[in-house]
């Protein structure tokens, strides 16, 4: 495995992150504490998650599920950077939302990160990651709950997902007024199809030093050599964004063409991809099975030339840098 620092902190974390959002949901505890052991044996060491994960009746499923795993010892805890996030409802249902039980009021941050230290059956959170941007809370509380947090050693480093560019500007620098950390890493949905990312998010991050840690590498499975594996199973059901977009149909199959004229896997160059992109820290990968890993872990040793890289570009345009994405 190869690592590097994650945004401008001095924290090695492995190149690809260990999603947990299956665990619960669709793989059972023993299978998922099989999938980490395996993920710790390919020199796996950033692992992430979220307090909602379990989802509905479940949430805060995925965590417990980590903190069994943690709980078995042989030093798991102490080789994991463990990031999870907050802000969602944890109320059991959607709909049943008390007052101050979701979003970064400093009431919900401290109830939300002692219920996930329960969980987890940890005494802190390396890296503790607000889910979404809260618009009616200010920055100057989010950042105080925070630094109790983090004086407490509750809490390590603070990151953020799904934010826009200007809001990661937004809370870096009222940190900095203060000479606070700040934010050191976003966690953005980024893969070949969906690049929008590169417009602000992703400039934003590396101006203020926060590594880039992309979701959905696969883009839902539509990376991953979709259209073959409907050849090979014509039973399969096409995916509702393909059957909906012909357009986006004929760039995946062009996409998959492509590969094949090169001998290479379509999930492991979406993920080649990606660590080749300036700012990325390491994709996230879901695995629903200790076999899925192999291919991911492949990726990290693939070298994609200039000329495939140009090639794919040309599959799958970005929108290039803002403001001369939407401006003369």
């Amino acid at each position: 495995m190869k690592y590097t620092q994650l945004g401008r902190t001095g924290l090695q974390v492995s190149r690809l992150v260990l999603g947990t959002m299956n665990f619960g949901p669709q793989t059972e505890e023993a299978e998922s504490h099989t999938i980490m052991d395996a993920a710790l044996d390919a020199e796996i060491n950033f692992f992430d998650t979220a307090n909602v994960y379990g989802w509905g009746e479940n949430k805060g499923r995925t965590e417990e599920i980590i903190g069994n795993w943690f709980a078995k010892g042989g030093g798991r805890r102490d080789k994991v950077v463990l990031a999870t996030k907050v802000y969602g409802n944890m109320a059991a249902t959607d709909d049943a939302v008390w007052p101050n039980h979701h979003k970064l009021s400093a009431l919900n941050i401290r109830r939300a990160v002692e219920a996930s230290l329960r969980r987890l059956k940890t005494d802190h959170i390396d890296l503790y990651q607000f889910h979404h941007v809260d618009r009616n809370t200010p920055w100057e509380e989010i950042w105080q709950a925070m630094d109790v947090l983090v004086q407490q050693g509750k809490v390590l480093y603070v990151g953020s997902s799904n934010f826009a560019g200007w809001h990661i500007a937004q809370a870096n620098e009222t940190a900095a007024r203060t000479g606070r950390l700040g934010l050191v890493s976003e966690q953005c949905k980024y893969n070949l199809i969906e690049r929008r990312a590169e417009m602000e998010v992703i400039p934003a991050a590396r101006g203020y030093g926060l590594g880039v840690i992309p979701w959905s590498p696969l883009n839902s499975g539509l990376l991953g050599g979709v259209l073959r594996k409907e050849r090979e199973n014509p039973g399969r059901r096409s995916s509702e964004a393909l059957a909906n977009n012909p357009g986006l149909r004929d760039q995946v199959q062009a996409y998959e063409d492509l590969l094949g004229e090169h001998g290479l896997e379509p999930g492991e160059v979406a993920l080649a991809w990606l660590l080749a992109q300036p700012g990325v820290t390491g994709p996230i990968i879901g695995p629903r099975t200790a076999d899925q890993l192999g291919s991911a872990l492949r990726a990290v040793e693939l070298e994609l030339g200039e000329e495939l890289l140009s090639a794919l570009d040309e599959v799958f345009p970005g929108p290039g840098p803002a403001p001369e994405a939407f401006a003369w």
